[in-house]
């Protein structure tokens, strides 16, 4: 959603998220019980919408926390979110949470990464994939889409990097749009103008890149397939997120774990410990 200098009430900022989303002012209102001449008055400024309004109509536009306060200044109330620093003492708890989680995930890789895919923690298990990765990408705060990508981070180590590579970048992409994040477009622009591969076999129907058939087919998931201490890693990766945040700073954490995704990987790992 682009931005202008007009866009400085609630209407204007939620027709934009409405029009983002693809659904139409009568299927808005279907959705938040709602008319659609209220909602066409709500979007032209004739009528100002109630705080409730403002965060029903939020709601069924699946807007994010974060843009949802700017909805409610917008409108002229005050937010309704607050953002609170994961190193706050609020932040205690959580914090212990995710370090026991991140560390009974060991001997397999598991992260924590905010909105702009920073990595606010991590366990020994990615520590064994970082050995030869640049100084500069490994300094606070470590970014992964740049660790993973940059070519003196992960990427000359990825054996199926193109796969990988357009993986992420979609996923970036899809991140941006839905969250109607400049910061987010910026970082998409910067990865994806990192050195693509150059003559990687497209992958065939059983997963695989190399063309010697279906040895290492993981019909399940995209597998990351990376060389670590000599041996060909491959994990299968998934991403959770908190259902009903209250927080900004928690609604942009995602858990990032690597499950392997064979036997061979696991038994690396295991040995490893």
């Amino acid at each position: 959603m682009t931005r202008t200098v007009d866009d400085v009430n609630a209407g204007s900022l939620l027709r934009g998220w409405r029009k983002l989303r693809g659904i139409t002012q009568l299927e808005l209102a279907l959705r938040a019980d709602s008319s659609a001449r209220h909602i066409s008055f709500i979007e032209t400024g004739r009528s100002t919408p109630s705080r409730s309004m403002v965060l029903h109509l939020a709601e069924h536009l699946d807007v994010p926390v974060r843009d949802r306060n700017a909805l409610l200044v917008a409108a002229g109330y005050a937010p309704s979110y607050p953002e609170t620093a994961l190193t706050a003492p609020a932040m205690t708890t959580l914090r212990t949470g995710l370090d026991q989680l991140l560390t009974a995930y060991e001997p397999f890789p598991a992260l924590v990464m905010d909105g702009m895919y920073d990595v606010v923690a991590a366990n020994k298990g990615v520590g064994l994939l970082l050995d030869g990765v640049a100084a500069h990408l490994l300094r606070p705060p470590m970014n992964a889409m740049r660790l993973t990508l940059h070519p003196q981070g992960l990427a000359p180590r990825i054996r199926n990097l193109g796969e990988w590579r357009g993986h992420l970048l979609e996923r970036m992409e899809r991140q941006a749009a839905l969250r109607s994040s400049e910061a987010l477009r910026g970082l998409h622009e910067e990865v994806a103008a990192y050195p693509a591969p150059a003559g990687e076999t497209p992958a065939g129907p059983d997963g695989r890149t190399d063309g010697r058939g279906p040895a290492a087919a993981h019909p399940y998931a995209l597998p990351l397939r990376i060389e670590a201490g000599g041996r060909v890693l491959s994990f299968v990766s998934t991403a959770t997120t908190f259902n009903t945040p209250m927080d900004v700073t928690v609604a942009e954490l995602a858990v990032e774990t690597f499950l392997p995704a064979d036997a061979e990987t696991a038994a690396v790992l295991q040995g490893a410990v």
